[in-house]
Protein backbone atom coordinates (compact mmCIF):
# COMPACT_ATOMS: atom_id res chain seq x y z
CA UNK A 1 0.00 0.00 0.00
CA UNK A 2 1.26 3.47 -0.87
CA UNK A 3 2.03 5.79 2.05
CA UNK A 4 -0.55 8.43 2.78
CA UNK A 5 0.36 11.96 1.63
CA UNK A 6 0.20 14.20 4.69
CA UNK A 7 0.67 17.83 5.68
CA UNK A 8 1.16 18.39 9.42
CA UNK A 9 -0.09 21.70 10.81
CA UNK A 10 1.31 22.28 14.27
CA UNK A 11 2.32 24.58 17.14
CA UNK A 12 5.19 22.65 18.85
CA UNK A 13 4.84 21.94 21.98
CA UNK A 14 6.51 18.85 23.39
CA UNK A 15 3.67 16.54 22.40
CA UNK A 16 3.59 18.06 18.90
CA UNK A 17 7.31 17.34 18.67
CA UNK A 18 6.76 13.66 19.44
CA UNK A 19 3.90 13.51 16.93
CA UNK A 20 6.16 14.96 14.24
CA UNK A 21 8.94 12.48 15.03
CA UNK A 22 6.48 9.59 14.87
CA UNK A 23 5.49 10.71 11.37
CA UNK A 24 9.12 11.15 10.28
CA UNK A 25 9.91 7.65 11.54
CA UNK A 26 7.06 6.07 9.54
CA UNK A 27 7.70 6.57 5.81
CA UNK A 28 5.93 3.31 4.94
CA UNK A 29 2.64 4.81 6.10
CA UNK A 30 3.21 8.58 5.96
CA UNK A 31 4.61 10.61 3.06
CA UNK A 32 5.15 13.93 4.82
CA UNK A 33 4.87 16.67 2.20
CA UNK A 34 5.61 19.46 4.64
CA UNK A 35 4.99 20.99 8.05
CA UNK A 36 3.08 24.24 8.49
CA UNK A 37 3.24 26.06 11.78
CA UNK A 38 0.73 28.23 13.59
CA UNK A 39 0.69 30.34 16.72
CA UNK A 40 -0.72 28.40 19.65
CA UNK A 41 1.24 26.78 22.46
CA UNK A 42 3.80 29.54 21.92
CA UNK A 43 4.00 32.40 19.39
CA UNK A 44 4.69 31.71 15.72
CA UNK A 45 8.35 32.75 15.93
CA UNK A 46 8.88 29.84 18.32
CA UNK A 47 6.59 27.26 16.70
CA UNK A 48 8.35 27.54 13.33
CA UNK A 49 11.72 27.35 15.06
CA UNK A 50 10.64 24.38 17.16
CA UNK A 51 9.39 22.46 14.13
CA UNK A 52 12.81 22.81 12.53
CA UNK A 53 14.58 21.83 15.76
CA UNK A 54 12.50 18.64 15.87
CA UNK A 55 13.20 17.77 12.23
CA UNK A 56 16.93 18.10 12.86
CA UNK A 57 16.69 16.06 16.06
CA UNK A 58 15.01 13.33 14.02
CA UNK A 59 17.76 13.49 11.40
CA UNK A 60 15.35 14.81 8.73
CA UNK A 61 16.63 18.32 7.87
CA UNK A 62 15.30 18.01 4.31
CA UNK A 63 11.73 18.34 5.65
CA UNK A 64 9.93 21.45 4.38
CA UNK A 65 8.77 23.75 7.19
CA UNK A 66 6.57 26.81 6.62
CA UNK A 67 5.36 29.58 8.92
CA UNK A 68 1.63 30.21 8.82
CA UNK A 69 -0.70 32.47 10.77
CA UNK A 70 0.61 34.37 13.78
CA UNK A 71 -2.79 34.97 15.38
CA UNK A 72 -6.35 33.62 15.38
CA UNK A 73 -8.85 34.76 12.76
CA UNK A 74 -10.51 37.39 14.93
CA UNK A 75 -9.25 37.07 18.52
CA UNK A 76 -6.13 37.94 20.49
CA UNK A 77 -3.67 35.07 20.72
CA UNK A 78 -3.72 32.91 23.86
CA UNK A 79 -0.62 30.80 24.46
CA UNK A 80 0.32 27.98 26.88
CA UNK A 81 3.80 28.64 28.21
CA UNK A 82 2.45 27.63 31.62
CA UNK A 83 2.30 24.08 30.23
CA UNK A 84 5.11 23.91 27.69
CA UNK A 85 7.64 26.37 29.11
CA UNK A 86 8.92 29.59 27.62
CA UNK A 87 10.34 27.93 24.50
CA UNK A 88 7.52 25.42 23.98
CA UNK A 89 10.10 22.62 24.05
CA UNK A 90 11.40 23.06 27.59
CA UNK A 91 13.04 19.96 29.06
CA UNK A 92 15.90 18.93 26.78
CA UNK A 93 18.63 21.34 25.69
CA UNK A 94 18.45 21.34 21.90
CA UNK A 95 20.52 23.43 19.46
CA UNK A 96 19.04 26.14 17.29
CA UNK A 97 18.13 24.82 13.84
CA UNK A 98 20.36 25.22 10.81
CA UNK A 99 17.81 24.06 8.22
CA UNK A 100 15.96 26.90 6.49
CA UNK A 101 12.43 28.09 6.99
CA UNK A 102 10.65 28.06 3.62
CA UNK A 103 9.78 31.49 2.26
CA UNK A 104 6.24 30.58 1.19
CA UNK A 105 3.44 31.26 3.67
CA UNK A 106 2.11 28.07 5.21
CA UNK A 107 -1.47 28.74 4.11
CA UNK A 108 -0.35 29.23 0.51
CA UNK A 109 1.65 25.99 0.67
CA UNK A 110 -1.46 24.12 1.82
CA UNK A 111 -3.58 25.64 -0.96
CA UNK A 112 -0.98 24.99 -3.66
CA UNK A 113 -0.39 21.42 -2.50
CA UNK A 114 -4.09 20.60 -2.57
CA UNK A 115 -4.69 22.24 -5.93
CA UNK A 116 -1.79 20.54 -7.69
CA UNK A 117 -2.25 17.03 -6.28
CA UNK A 118 -5.05 14.73 -7.44
CA UNK A 119 -8.23 15.39 -5.50
CA UNK A 120 -8.64 13.60 -2.16
CA UNK A 121 -5.05 12.38 -1.96
CA UNK A 122 -3.74 14.65 0.84
CA UNK A 123 -4.62 14.29 4.51
CA UNK A 124 -4.23 17.25 6.86
CA UNK A 125 -3.02 16.42 10.37
CA UNK A 126 -3.90 19.29 12.68
CA UNK A 127 -2.07 19.42 16.01
CA UNK A 128 -2.76 23.01 17.08
CA UNK A 129 -5.32 25.79 16.67
CA UNK A 130 -7.10 25.50 13.34
CA UNK A 131 -6.30 28.97 12.01
CA UNK A 132 -4.17 27.98 9.02
CA UNK A 133 -6.70 25.54 7.59
CA UNK A 134 -9.64 27.87 8.12
CA UNK A 135 -7.67 30.68 6.48
CA UNK A 136 -7.02 28.40 3.52
CA UNK A 137 -10.70 27.55 3.21
CA UNK A 138 -11.63 31.25 3.34
CA UNK A 139 -9.00 32.16 0.74
CA UNK A 140 -9.59 29.16 -1.54
CA UNK A 141 -12.95 27.49 -0.90
CA UNK A 142 -12.32 25.02 -3.71
CA UNK A 143 -9.75 23.13 -1.63
CA UNK A 144 -12.46 21.70 0.66
CA UNK A 145 -13.40 19.11 -1.97
CA UNK A 146 -9.75 18.20 -2.53
CA UNK A 147 -8.87 17.17 1.05
CA UNK A 148 -8.91 13.42 1.66
CA UNK A 149 -9.43 13.77 5.41
CA UNK A 150 -8.67 16.01 8.36
CA UNK A 151 -7.30 14.16 11.39
CA UNK A 152 -7.01 16.51 14.33
CA UNK A 153 -6.29 16.74 18.01
CA UNK A 154 -8.83 18.98 19.69
CA UNK A 155 -11.98 19.21 21.68
CA UNK A 156 -13.53 17.04 24.36
CA UNK A 157 -16.86 15.60 25.39
CA UNK A 158 -16.63 13.49 28.54
CA UNK A 159 -13.40 15.20 29.66
CA UNK A 160 -14.85 18.71 29.17
CA UNK A 161 -12.11 21.38 29.09
CA UNK A 162 -8.44 21.88 29.88
CA UNK A 163 -8.08 25.64 29.29
CA UNK A 164 -11.57 26.60 30.54
CA UNK A 165 -14.16 24.45 32.33
CA UNK A 166 -15.75 23.64 28.97
CA UNK A 167 -13.14 24.07 26.23
CA UNK A 168 -10.00 22.30 25.04
CA UNK A 169 -7.04 24.57 24.21
CA UNK A 170 -6.70 24.09 20.44
CA UNK A 171 -10.38 24.84 19.84
CA UNK A 172 -10.56 27.64 22.40
CA UNK A 173 -7.66 29.58 20.86
CA UNK A 174 -9.57 30.01 17.58
CA UNK A 175 -13.17 28.81 17.86
CA UNK A 176 -14.20 30.65 14.69
CA UNK A 177 -11.61 28.67 12.73
CA UNK A 178 -12.87 25.42 14.25
CA UNK A 179 -16.44 26.37 13.39
CA UNK A 180 -15.46 26.84 9.73
CA UNK A 181 -13.79 23.45 9.58
CA UNK A 182 -16.59 21.48 11.24
CA UNK A 183 -19.09 23.07 8.84
CA UNK A 184 -16.92 22.43 5.77
CA UNK A 185 -18.17 18.98 4.80
CA UNK A 186 -14.59 17.64 4.84
CA UNK A 187 -14.24 14.15 6.41
CA UNK A 188 -12.96 14.78 9.95
CA UNK A 189 -11.53 12.44 12.57
CA UNK A 190 -11.14 13.96 16.02
CA UNK A 191 -8.73 12.93 18.78
CA UNK A 192 -10.23 14.71 21.81
CA UNK A 193 -9.10 14.85 25.43
CA UNK A 194 -11.35 11.83 25.98
CA UNK A 195 -8.67 9.59 24.48
CA UNK A 196 -5.51 11.64 24.96
CA UNK A 197 -6.04 11.59 28.73
CA UNK A 198 -5.84 7.79 28.46
CA UNK A 199 -2.45 7.96 26.67
CA UNK A 200 -0.40 8.66 29.79
CA UNK A 201 3.38 8.61 29.90
CA UNK A 202 3.80 6.56 33.05
CA UNK A 203 7.25 6.08 34.53
CA UNK A 204 7.84 2.70 32.81
CA UNK A 205 6.76 4.12 29.46
CA UNK A 206 9.07 7.09 29.87
CA UNK A 207 11.95 4.83 30.84
CA UNK A 208 11.33 2.88 27.65
CA UNK A 209 11.96 6.07 25.69
CA UNK A 210 15.13 6.78 27.65
CA UNK A 211 16.31 3.19 27.26
CA UNK A 212 16.41 3.62 23.49
CA UNK A 213 19.80 5.17 24.19
CA UNK A 214 19.53 7.63 21.31
CA UNK A 215 19.31 11.43 21.18
CA UNK A 216 15.66 11.10 20.14
CA UNK A 217 14.86 8.71 23.00
CA UNK A 218 16.62 10.88 25.58
CA UNK A 219 15.02 14.11 24.33
CA UNK A 220 11.58 12.48 24.32
CA UNK A 221 12.01 11.34 27.92
CA UNK A 222 13.21 14.81 28.94
CA UNK A 223 10.30 16.49 27.16
CA UNK A 224 7.72 14.32 28.89
CA UNK A 225 9.48 14.73 32.24
CA UNK A 226 9.01 18.49 31.90
CA UNK A 227 5.55 18.28 30.37
CA UNK A 228 4.12 15.97 33.03
CA UNK A 229 4.68 18.23 36.00
CA UNK A 230 1.70 20.36 34.95
CA UNK A 231 -0.70 17.48 34.32
CA UNK A 232 0.26 15.54 37.44
CA UNK A 233 -0.46 18.58 39.57
CA UNK A 234 -3.67 19.49 37.74
CA UNK A 235 -5.24 16.05 37.29
CA UNK A 236 -3.43 13.88 39.81
CA UNK A 237 -2.65 11.54 36.91
CA UNK A 238 0.13 8.99 36.64
CA UNK A 239 1.87 10.97 33.90
CA UNK A 240 1.49 13.40 31.05
CA UNK A 241 -1.08 12.74 28.31
CA UNK A 242 0.50 12.55 24.86
CA UNK A 243 -2.19 14.42 22.97
CA UNK A 244 -0.84 15.06 19.49
CA UNK A 245 0.93 11.75 18.76
CA UNK A 246 -2.53 10.18 18.74
CA UNK A 247 -3.10 11.89 15.39
CA UNK A 248 -0.06 10.40 13.67
CA UNK A 249 -0.55 7.05 15.40
CA UNK A 250 -4.06 6.90 13.90
CA UNK A 251 -2.60 7.20 10.40
CA UNK A 252 -0.30 4.26 11.11
CA UNK A 253 -2.53 1.95 13.19
CA UNK A 254 -6.14 3.20 13.12
CA UNK A 255 -7.28 0.05 14.90
CA UNK A 256 -5.78 1.46 18.12
CA UNK A 257 -8.73 3.88 18.33
CA UNK A 258 -12.51 3.58 18.59
CA UNK A 259 -15.22 6.20 18.41
CA UNK A 260 -18.50 7.27 16.85
CA UNK A 261 -19.56 9.22 13.78
CA UNK A 262 -21.57 12.06 15.34
CA UNK A 263 -22.47 15.69 14.91
CA UNK A 264 -19.96 18.14 16.38
CA UNK A 265 -20.57 21.86 16.64
CA UNK A 266 -18.38 24.62 18.05
CA UNK A 267 -19.60 27.27 20.48
CA UNK A 268 -18.53 30.72 19.25
CA UNK A 269 -20.82 33.17 21.06
CA UNK A 270 -21.08 32.25 24.75
CA UNK A 271 -18.29 33.53 27.00
CA UNK A 272 -19.20 30.81 29.48
CA UNK A 273 -18.69 27.91 27.06
CA UNK A 274 -16.61 29.56 24.32
CA UNK A 275 -14.80 26.97 22.21
CA UNK A 276 -16.74 24.00 23.54
CA UNK A 277 -17.01 21.02 21.18
CA UNK A 278 -20.68 20.12 21.43
CA UNK A 279 -20.63 16.46 20.40
CA UNK A 280 -24.04 14.84 19.97
CA UNK A 281 -22.74 11.57 21.41
CA UNK A 282 -26.19 10.19 22.24
CA UNK A 283 -27.84 11.34 18.99
CA UNK A 284 -30.42 13.53 20.70
CA UNK A 285 -30.64 16.07 17.85
CA UNK A 286 -31.43 15.77 14.17
CA UNK A 287 -28.18 17.46 13.17
CA UNK A 288 -26.28 15.38 10.59
CA UNK A 289 -23.11 13.61 11.67
CA UNK A 290 -19.98 15.41 10.48
CA UNK A 291 -17.02 13.91 12.40
CA UNK A 292 -15.69 10.65 13.77
CA UNK A 293 -15.17 11.52 17.42
CA UNK A 294 -12.85 9.07 19.15
CA UNK A 295 -13.41 8.06 22.75
CA UNK A 296 -11.08 5.13 23.46
CA UNK A 297 -7.51 4.05 22.78
CA UNK A 298 -5.41 0.92 23.18
CA UNK A 299 -2.82 2.76 25.28
CA UNK A 300 -0.38 -0.14 25.52
CA UNK A 301 -0.48 -0.64 21.76
CA UNK A 302 -0.05 3.10 21.24
CA UNK A 303 3.08 3.28 23.39
CA UNK A 304 4.49 0.11 21.84
CA UNK A 305 4.11 1.71 18.40
CA UNK A 306 5.56 5.01 19.57
CA UNK A 307 8.58 3.46 21.24
CA UNK A 308 9.35 1.17 18.29
CA UNK A 309 9.10 3.98 15.75
CA UNK A 310 11.11 6.52 17.77
CA UNK A 311 13.75 3.84 18.07
CA UNK A 312 14.22 4.03 14.31
CA UNK A 313 15.43 7.64 14.43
Amino acid sequence: MQPRKVIIDTDPGQDDAIAIMLALASPEEIDLLGITTVAGNVPLSLTEKNARIVCELAGKPQTLVFAGCDRPLSRPLITAEHVHGKTGLDGPVLPDPEMPLQSQHGVDFIIESLRTAPAKTITLCLLGPLTNIASGLLKAPDIADRIEEIVMMGGAYFEVGNITPSAEFNIYVDPEAADIIFKSGIPITVMPLDITHKALVTKPRNEAFRDLGTPVGTATAEMTNFFERFDKEKYGSAGAPLHDPCVTAYLIEPELFTGRFVNVMIETTSELTMGMTVADWWNVTNRPANATFMNDIDADGFFALLTERLGRL
